[in-house]
């Protein structure tokens, strides 16, 4: 049986990846941190793993302990252990760049390279490119990162692939919605109480990827035995601003809603005194400078064509689809 790690397990993403591998009759070990919830982790056969990225010496000591007790290294990881938001922008740097590298690192070190080394990026890592023509950005294009976040995950892209040998794949999906799913869940409750928001008045372009396509294309990299390769990932398809609050408005069976469009001088001012405020209270916010930079872009078509000839994948969801199952998923956990 084929052992396979995953970090970030308590995770949005990393939660779908190991249900998906236990029913795959993998060897699941679930890295966590002390702190981690185990709400959607409850599975008989799941191994659970304490990885603490943040000291170097730990890390080296859990990982140590288990080569000792299993005789080798995991056939497979999956890296999702990453931040999304944080209260300084300097924490993107050291969790998802620096964090990883030393992960990378000390693999390496302790001969514990994996046959393949899954790792969970961001279609964030290329910034606002190709906004003249809206064509679908390409992996040949030029990454301009615009935000820490996007930054601090190029780097660590740039990191693996610059490790000899090492048997990476890297997945850049677009923006990831689905069930347990925070962020786009507030869109939902805004929406309920019959309140729509967006950004600018120039066309903008957004792709989506639902949940499970991720974890399709993650196994389908590991079934082909991919090793040094990038893939976008979406779900193929463009859509309109508005499209996902319309969906989630007829989902939700709301009679009328009021669209609030907020020009992007006004909504940068807001971000600013969020985050300020953020800082103050010591707790991250949603809306902060980085996450206005990322509702300014205005593009974000991706090219899935390698990823459809080489894995395999044909995405399950379009955003009509993903969000009936998202929603009806809230309702039945009373998130809405």
């Amino acid at each position: 049986m084929s052992s396979i790690l995953v970090t970030g397990a308590s995770g949005f993403i990393g939660s779908f990846i190991v249900e998906e591998a236990l029913k795959k009759q993998f060897s699941v070990w679930a890295g966590i941190r002390s702190s981690s919830s185990k709400e959607y982790l409850q599975y008989q056969n799941l191994n659970f793993i304490e990885l603490d990225f943040s000291h170097l010496n730990k890390l080296r000591d859990q990982l140590s302990a288990y080569k000792e007790t299993h005789n080798g290294g995991f056939d497979y990881i999956v890296h999702c252990a990453g931040a999304t938001k944080c209260l300084n922008q300097e924490d993107f740097e050291k969790v998802n760049y620096l964090q990883t590298k030393s992960f990378v690192d000390m693999l390496v070190e302790l001969d514990m390279v994996p046959r393949q080394f899954i790792h969970i990026s961001t279609l964030s890592v290329f910034g606002p490119i190709r906004e003249g023509d809206y064509s679908s950005i390409r992996e040949e294009d030029a990454a301009k990162p615009n935000t820490a976040y996007g930054l601090s995950k190029l780097k660590a892209e740039l990191y693996i692939q610059s490790v000899k040998g090492f048997p990476y794949v890297i997945y850049r999906p677009t923006g990831v919605y689905g069930p347990r799913e925070k962020d786009y869940f507030l869109m939902a409750k805004s929406i309920k109480k019959h309140l729509d928001f967006s950004v600018g008045f120039k066309r903008q372009d957004l792709t989506f990827i639902y949940v499970k396509d991720i974890v399709q294309a993650v196994f389908l990299g590991i079934e082909k035995e991919i090793s040094r390769r990038v893939y976008f990932l979406s779900d193929g398809k463009v859509y309109k601003s508005r499209t996902f609050s319309d969906l989630i408005q007829k989902e939700l069976d709301v009679s009328f809603v009021i669209h609030l469009k907020c020009p992007l001088i006004i909504l940068k001012v807001i971000s600013l005194f969020a985050e300020n405020l953020a800082s103050f209270s010591g707790k991250s916010s949603t809306l902060n400078s980085d996450k206005f930079k990322i509702m300014k872009q205005r593009n974000w078509q991706c090219d899935i064509t390698p990823a459809i000839n080489e894995l395999g994948f044909r995405p399950q969801y379009d955003l009509e689809k993903g969000v009936k199952e998202t929603i009806a998923w809230y309702k039945k956990e009373g998130w809405l």
